[in-house]
């Protein structure tokens, strides 16, 4: 199973970035090889639609679940047409998400909130 994260740094022990479309990077973590893979988020960088963009960048990748603070709406959207389930996350490290989420500590995401459209916001 592949897990995305957003986060601030490329490294396992970074922490979670709590803009999902606005993170400099994308870790994606094979929980059965265990294999860790950084992506430059390119819609990081955008003017709008990043949440969007970034959604896209997760469901082209095959990710399985998102952990992540907070998903706007159209991102969201995007991501549970693809079947990718977004978990929130309980720690500021990507790595204690992952361990909390294979425990099964970790929340479905149900706070979706309408986006920042625009705004540029974190």
């Amino acid at each position: 199973m592949k897990i995305a994260i957003p986060v601030d740094e490329k490294s396992l022990e970074s922490k979670v970035c709590v803009s999902f479309g606005r993170a400099p990077y994308f870790l994606i973590y094979d929980t059965e090889t265990k294999e860790r893979v950084f992506l430059n988020n390119s819609a990081a960088a955008s003017t709008g639609g990043a949440g969007i963009k970034a959604a896209q960048i997760i469901v082209d990748n095959k990710v399985s679940i998102l952990l992540t603070p907070r998903c706007g709406e159209n991102a969201a959207n995007v991501l549970k047409s693809a079947d990718v389930k977004i978990y929130k996350t309980g720690s500021v490290y990507a790595k204690e998400n992952i361990t909390d989420l294979i425990n099964g500590k970790l929340s479905l995401l149900d706070e979706i909130h309408p986006g920042f459209h625009g705004h540029g916001g974190n």
